[in-house]
């Protein structure tokens, strides 16, 4: 998502491959990514000579919420954080008050960026992350 928030300026879409080869993703792998973002709405894909991907709205508009939201779900922020099966604030494990607010931070973390910025971060420092 951040490569093709980069790109996103332009107004050409953005191939499989380059993204693949850019990150060092294999094809088949990010593909499967890819179209989850296209069926959760974040993404266009077209396909033919001038092909490829771009984001459906403005990076500023995408939190990291929403990506986090199509490719893993958002049991991590609900779930127990040792993996106990019944554990809430009426029945909590030893490790519940601490984790659940750790756990909410990230949740409001990822709530408040957005794709746009983390972007422009990793522009400026000119490195590459991998959120995959």
């Amino acid at each position: 998502m951040m490569c093709i928030a980069k790109k996103s300026s332009s107004e050409e879409n953005l191939e499989l491959s380059k993204i693949a080869e850019e990150y060092d993703i294999p094809k088949h792998f990010l593909s499967k990514i890819l179209q989850q973002l296209v069926k959760g709405k974040l993404l266009n894909s077209t396909k033919g000579p001038s092909g490829g991907y771009k984001l459906t709205r403005h990076p500023d508009e995408i939190t990291l919420i929403e990506i986090v939201d199509i490719i893993d779900g958002l049991d991590v922020f609900y779930e127990c954080g040792i993996g106990f099966k019944k554990c809430d604030d009426e029945d909590p494990c030893p490790f519940h008050d601490d984790y659940k607010k750790v756990r909410n931070k990230v949740k409001d973390l990822f709530e408040s960026k957005t794709l746009g910025e983390l972007s422009r971060v990793a522009g400026e420092s000119d490195q590459v992350l991998h959120i995959l």
